[in-house]
């Protein structure tokens, strides 16, 4: 199994965090927002933990929502 990762940043805005976890974690609104704020105080939150070829999609599509938006969010995968 592999976890997702978010690792802060300066300039991605924590509203844009929430909904990445809210539309492709499906977190409520509450949770999204505790792991954002962990996020932002610990320069790392895991997202959810999956196999490995869905932590790789969803990577890719954080990753690719982050850049339409305009923001150097970064996401990352590591064995579980």
């Amino acid at each position: 199994m592999y976890q997702v990762v978010m690792l802060n940043d300066d300039f991605t805005p924590m509203e844009f965090v929430v909904m990445v976890l809210q539309e492709f974690f499906h977190r409520d609104l509450e949770t999204a927002t505790h792991i954002m704020l962990k996020i932002h105080h610990e320069g790392r939150g895991v997202c959810g933990v999956y196999t490995k070829d869905v932590a790789a999609t969803k990577v890719e599509m954080v990753l690719a929502a982050a850049r339409r938006a305009g923001h150097p969010l970064q996401c990352i995968m590591e064995a579980a």
